[in-house]
């Protein structure tokens, strides 16, 4: 990459946007995955494909990684694994889309999640569009305010969409301290490790058998991971967590147009809320300015 472009805040920005339309396309992929293997089985072989991908190309440098890149790669590695692994398996359940649209919550939750660690106080525009995000969470569980219930695959994307916020936030706090290749690829491996552990403990006692549609399906995945991690790890060095985050609330946009074209189709209410939701994550970045007094 030129290097007036591997240092713009302009095309890291559109590089962003770029790997939220791919994030989008993958919700569909790996529900169509999960008719040949099972969740954290699927979560695994993913990130293994990506860890190799990013190794590969970075094999003359991962000699030299140190502690605090090992110490960074495994605590995003492992917010990683639960996110995917919790979203995996909550797309038995719920659709592609709506999954989508649940998971963009975590827009909203970075600049809550910056003020809770850091001590940044949100804007009155944040909290403005979480109130949006949570009316139409609600909207789209189907239920309405009459009789709030969450099924256990929208309390799993829930948790994913926390898990994300907090992935983004350690991504933005250790970019440009590290070095991209070996955080990358330590993360990567370390999500794989833990996905395929985590097995037994969500009742995965045996290895799917083999598909040469999951094994295609697992490598196209894995390389779209390696590079939406990648991307994020060098974008963000330049973007901000939270300006990184409302380029990210085009992933439900892209994931329910693919979901569409698929023959997804939400109900009406559902779809009021996930408009909600998008609203409401546009409307937590803009800025609210008092007017000025005038000078006298």
């Amino acid at each position: 990459m030129p290097t007036h472009l591997a240092s713009s805040p302009r095309a890291a920005q559109f590089a962003l946007i770029f790997i939220t339309m791919i994030w989008g396309s993958t919700f569909l992929a790996v529900q169509y995955a999960l008719n040949f293997s099972s969740p954290m089985f699927f979560v695994g072989c993913r990130f293994a494909v990506a860890a190799l991908a990013i190794l590969l190309i970075s094999i003359n440098s991962i000699r030299g990684l140190t502690l605090k890149e090992t110490l960074a790669g495994t605590a995003i590695g492992v917010v990683i694994a639960i996110g995917y692994g919790t979203q995996t398996i909550a797309l038995q359940t719920i659709l592609s889309s709506e999954s989508a649209f649940l998971t963009a919550l975590y827009v909203p939750l970075v600049p809550i999640l910056m003020w809770v660690i850091f001590q940044k106080r949100p804007s009155l525009m944040t909290w403005v569009g979480t109130a949006l995000a949570f009316t139409g969470l609600v909207f789209l569980t189907g239920n309405g305010f009459s009789g709030i219930h969450l099924n256990y695959g929208q309390v799993l994307t829930l948790i994913c969409a926390f898990v994300i916020a907090l992935e983004i936030i350690l991504i933005g706090y250790f970019a440009g301290k590290v070095n991209l290749r070996r955080v990358t690829v330590v993360q990567l491996a370390v999500a794989s490790i833990l996905s395929f552990a985590s097995m037994p403990m969500v009742g995965e006692h045996k290895i799917p058998e083999f598909s040469w549609t999951l094994l295609l399906i697992a490598v196209i995945l894995g390389l779209a991971s390696a590079l939406i991690q990648f991307v994020m790890n060098w974008a963000q060095r330049m973007v901000d967590p939270t300006r990184a985050a409302i380029i990210y609330a085009g992933e439900p946009v892209w994931a329910g147009l693919f979901g569409r074209i698929a023959g997804e189709r939400l109900p009406l209410l559902a779809l009021l809320g996930g408009l909600m939701v998008v609203l409401g994550v546009l409307v937590s970045e803009l800025k609210w300015n008092k007017p000025k007094q005038k000078e006298r």
